[in-house]
């Protein structure tokens, strides 16, 4: 079987950002399937540029399609960069031969009319994978305010579930709303994590002494810097614990907010508080293995309420307690996981309870860890979860 995969965000395991994609088509070549894919040149975190037009990791053949460079820019900037990467990206896909399934993921949502158009051009099945809820998040957020635009995405987005010969969700917050879109079948892989790439026992001392933390409760955050993570919030906390040498927060990663964020954190005058850059996936063990508590964080929105954020498996993965400031369906998890505290969203004074919280009893910390990581290995294992990806698409070819 030959999967053509169009993703303009897609990140390698030695690159910085969310590696879901590679991961699984690693395991999809390692069981003799063809995986191509079509990636924008440009790092959708770092910005980073690629110059190679095709290279095959680990049996992947990732080709490159030219995409409008947005990084940090205004929305119709990165408005441009989709519509750039939609158009490039088909004519490098119309050169793929022998192509059973094509497979688009959104967001961005437009490379599913890319993906859609090849499949059918190609008499290939066309799979749609939803990894967050566009345009309902940006709506959400502010970013897309003209009416206009809305409606236009709403017909897009309907246009695509319809088509689609089977859809994918990371999250089970998504199904009834892929379902009340028009989709016909939805099937369910949700975000999860390779535990194999993480050591729970690793004290993560490389990185504490590169670091300065030595005698530190490090509380860490990885990934976007963006008007979704609420990072604000974060520093507001750091502020409340500032007069204990103790707490240490990390924000390791990038985004359009980081600049803003680090300015703020000097007018506060917070020496809690270290920014690093992000880091290739490869590498994220180290960085996890450092800390004492892993954060994730979004705005309370409802919206965000059925999302199944990437890097809570990785922290698990890691066996580090989260803090959970995000409710709904991940918050279960965390809660039949037992692998951490949840703290109300927005609230910066219950985040500063909890890691106090944390702090005072490391032995209780590391035990929340330890069954978060038993929990991913049961539930949430990329192998298992790549497994049932296959099992998906073998069966939508036959």
């Amino acid at each position: 079987m030959h999967i053509l995969l169009i993703h303009q965000a897609f990140a390698a395991l030695d690159e910085p950002g969310g590696t879901r994609h590679h991961e699984l088509a690693r395991f999809l070549v390692s069981k003799g399937h063809r995986v191509t894919v079509i990636a924008s040149p440009v790092s959708y975190l770092t910005g980073a540029s690629s110059s190679k037009q095709k290279e095959i990791l680990e049996g992947v053949t990732i080709l490159r399609a030219y995409t409008y460079r947005a990084l940090h820019k205004s929305f119709v900037h990165r408005v441009f960069a989709f519509f750039s990467f939609m158009i490039s990206s088909f004519f490098v896909g119309l050169g793929v031969k022998n192509v059973d399934v094509v497979w688009g993921t959104s967001p961005p949502i437009f490379q599913g009319v890319t993906a859609w158009l090849l499949a059918r051009l190609k008499g290939a099945k066309f799979l749609f994978e939803v990894r967050d809820l566009w345009p309902d998040f940006a709506i959400a957020v502010g970013v897309l305010k003209n009416p206009t635009l809305i409606k236009l995405s709403f017909w897009l987005e309907k246009f695509l579930y319809r088509r689609a010969d089977r859809m994918m969700v990371n999250s089970p917050g998504y199904v009834e709303h892929v379902r009340g879109r028009g989709a016909r079948v939805v099937e369910l892989i949700p975000n999860g994590a390779d535990p194999q790439m993480f050591n729970p026992l690793d004290n993560g001392q490389g990185f504490r002494q590169k670091n300065n933390l030595k005698n530190k409760f490090v509380v860490l955050y990885a990934g976007a810097h963006g008007l979704s993570n609420d990072l604000d919030v974060v520093l507001d906390a750091a502020k409340l614990l500032s007069k204990s040498f103790v707490y240490q927060f990390i924000f390791l990663g990038d985004g359009k907010e980081k600049p803003n964020l680090q300015a703020r954190a000097v007018q506060l005058g917070l020496k809690n508080v270290l920014f690093l850059p992000p880091v290739p996936k490869n590498e994220m063990a180290l960085a996890l293995a450092g800390t004492d508590a892993c954060l994730a964080i979004l705005k309370p929105l409802d919206a965000y309420k059925t999302t199944y954020p990437n890097k809570v498996f990785d922290y698990m993965a890691a066996g580090r307690p989260v803090l959970l400031a995000i409710d709904g369906v991940v918050r279960q998890v965390l809660e039949q996981a037992g692998c951490g505290l949840f703290v109300e969203p927005g609230n910066p004074q219950a985040l500063a309870e909890a890691v106090v919280q944390l702090a005072a009893n490391r032995d209780a910390a590391l035990r929340l860890g330890l069954a978060g990581r038993a929990y991913l290995e049961e539930n949430f294992s990329r192998e298992v979860l790549a497994a049932r990806l296959e099992a998906l698409l073998q069966e939508l070819v036959s």
